[in-house]
C-alpha cells in the first residue's frame, strides 16, 4: 500500500484569475502527489472586507502590472486567461456572488461536477469575456461542463436558499479563520500540521512541505519526469 493521501483545501473564487491558476495546477498534481484535493468555493469580497485588504486594481500601477503578469502567466501555466474588456466593471460592480452560490449549491448537490463547473465559469469570465452575473451565462456554463438542463436549472433554483447562503458564508469564514486576506489560499494538512499558503506562486513551496517533487505548472508536459 502507498502512503495515505494528504489533504489540501483550495479556497477560491472564480472572480480571481490567480485562483484559476492554482486550481488548474493542483488538479494536475493531485494524483501525482497522492493528495486529497478538496475544493472550497468561497466569496472573495467577504474575505477582502474581513481582512481590510484592497484589490490591486484600485491602484493604476498595480492594475497595469497585473494585466502584464496574467499575460505571462497564461503562457507559463498554459491556462487561457484573458483580462476582461471591462475589467473594473467585472471585478467591482458585478462581482461573483451568484456564481459562487451556484458553485456552493453544486458542491452540496452534485459534488462530482464541482471541478468542471468551476473551470467553465472561469472560462466564461476570464477567457470568453462573458458575464457570470447573468444567470443564463451560469446555466450555459453548467451545461457546457456536462450538466443536463434540468440539473443546471435545479441547482440554480437553490442558490437563494438558506442552506446554500449559509454554506458559502461558513466556507468564507473558514478561509478567514485560516488567515486569508485574498484568494486563492491552499491549506495543507500534513503530518498533523496545518499550513496556509496564499496565491498561485507558492506551489513549489507546497511541494516541499509535502515532500514531493515540483515539476513546474504543467507536470506532464513533454520532457517532464515523474
Amino acid at each position: 500500500m502507498g502512503p495515505l493521501p494528504r489533504t489540501l483545501e483550495l479556497f477560491y473564487d472564480v472572480l480571481s484569475p490567480y485562483s484559476w491558476l492554482g486550481f488548474e495546477v493542483l488538479c494536475r498534481y493531485q494524483h501525482i502527489w497522492n493528495v486529497d484535493l478538496q475544493l472550497r468555493p468561497s466569496y472573495i469580497s467577504g474575505i477582502m472586507k474581513d481582512s481590510g485588504n484592497k484589490p490591486p486594481s484600485l491602484l493604476p500601477r498595480k492594475e497595469l502590472y497585473m494585466t502584464n503578469d496574467l499575460e505571462r502567466l497564461r503562457q507559463h501555466f498554459q491556462v487561457p486567461i484573458h483580462v476582461p474588456k471591462d475589467f473594473f466593471s467585472v471585478v467591482f460592480k458585478k462581482g461573483s456572488l451568484s456564481a459562487m452560490r451556484f458553485l456552493t449549491a453544486v458542491d452540496l448537490e452534485l459534488p462530482e461536477m464541482l471541478e468542471k463547473v468551476s473551470r467553465q465559469l472561469w472560462m466564461c469570465a476570464w477567457s470568453m469575456n462573458e458575464d457570470i452575473t447573468d444567470l443564463q451565462s451560469i446555466l450555459a456554463a453548467a451545461k457546457e461542463a456536462g450538466m443536463s438542463a434540468d440539473q443546471a436549472q435545479g441547482i440554480l433554483e437553490k442558490i437563494s436558499t438558506p442552506r446554500v447562503k449559509n454554506q458559502l458564508k461558513e466556507t468564507t469564514e473558514a478561509a478567514c479563520n485560516y488567515g486569508a486576506f485574498g484568494l486563492p489560499i491552499t491549506v495543507a494538512h500534513v503530518d498533523g500540521q496545518t499550513h496556509m499558503l496564499f496565491g498561485s506562486d507558492r506551489l513549489e513551496l507546497l511541494a516541499h512541505l509535502l515532500g514531493e517533487k515540483w515539476m513546474g505548472p504543467v507536470p506532464l508536459a513533454p520532457g517532464a519526469r515523474l
